[in-house]
């Protein structure tokens, strides 16, 4: 199923000349404000009452966004944003949705993540972005930073207690703390999204028998804490080990984007969470019946059997800074 549209039309309108289509823009944005140290960018680039949702919790307006630039480019200041891929659709009323989905590399020099250790890092980040009339209105944002605590030797856990030592008290991002925005939608009408959502709604109702059915068998698995495997029997000690941990939570999917483009493999954006009760043994080691909210966003490219890439991220961080404050 096509669903390509001239770069010019309706949803580039308000953009100018300067970009041809929402990944162009998407990624000369992020190179100029990130690599370019074009942070000054931000006052034109963001709206000023923009809302930034993390699984950490809510920043709100331009100047939240300069200092978490700032503050990120001081603890990794080498930093490059390696784009993997711009998945998006239409957005209801003009613009687009975007899920730009981040490969960076960067040298830790010190900061949130402790004192400098000169350790290299590498690690995703997934950006849900309305972006519209040259602006982006409404963010969603997930970084790995499970993988940046164990490369500096740490783990989420440890992280998590750290932040809460140093008096961190910020109450994460849950459904009871979240904010209207702006962007009503919730994607488009695509066969692949279908597919992918059809899938984890499946998982999610511990069906994991559908596993070697939707996923090539030499599937790529991406997930957090920098993990990479290959397989079915890795996919399913990653979903079973999430799904045991949180057994009764409720699953929800927030937004799909289904997309074919030339020259690319048939692919899904699915933005989902799952809210409920740490009542089970699973990733989060054991049962603490701690209330749980996970924001997740999952990526996957389809070949000739079936998924043969997934990239999951949420923040493992975040979820045991829930348990930890709770306990």
């Amino acid at each position: 199923m096509q669903n390509l549209s001239p770069p010019h039309g309706p949803i580039m309108e308000g953009f100018g000349d300067r970009f041809e289509s929402p990944e162009d823009y998407i990624l000369t944005c992020t190179a100029d404000i990130w690599e370019g140290r074009g942070i000054a960018a931000l006052d034109w680039h963001y709206a000023d009452d923009l809302l930034v949702r993390t699984p950490a919790g809510i920043h709100r307006g331009n100047d939240a966004g300069k200092a978490n630039t700032m503050a990120t480019l001081t603890e990794f200041p080498d930093r490059q944003l390696l784009g993997e891929d711009v998945i998006w659709c239409e957005a209801p009323d003009g613009g687009f949705l975007s899920s730009h989905r981040i490969l960076s590399t960067a040298t830790h020099r010190g900061g949130a993540f402790g004192p400098a250790t000169g350790r290299p890092v590498r690690f995703r980040t997934i950006a849900d972005t309305f972006c519209k009339q040259n602006r982006v209105w409404d963010e969603w944002l997930i970084r790995d930073n499970a993988a940046i605590a164990l490369q500096l030797g740490s783990t989420a856990r440890n992280v998590a207690q750290a932040l809460i030592d140093a008096g961190d008290h910020s109450p994460p991002l849950t459904p009871e703390t979240d904010l209207p925005g702006p962007y009503t939608g919730q994607g488009n009408a695509n066969s692949w999204g279908d597919r992918h959502c059809d899938l984890l709604r499946r998982l999610m109702a511990h069906d994991f028998a559908a596993i070697p059915g939707a996923y090539d068998r030499a599937c790529h698995l991406s997930s957090p804490g920098g993990a990479e495997s290959h397989g079915w029997p890795a996919i399913e000690e990653f979903w079973i080990g999430l799904r045991s941990a949180l057994p009764d939570a409720t699953f929800d999917i927030a937004h799909q984007i289904g997309r074919t483009d030339a020259a690319c493999p048939p692919r899904s954006a699915i933005r989902w969470s799952l809210t409920g009760t740490h009542s089970g043994w699973g990733r989060f080691g054991a049962p603490t019946g701690a209330q749980i909210h996970v924001m997740g966003v999952s990526h996957v490219e389809f070949g000739p059997r079936g998924i043969r890439r997934d990239i999951t991220l949420f923040d493992d961080i975040a979820v045991w800074t829930q348990i930890l404050l709770q306990t």
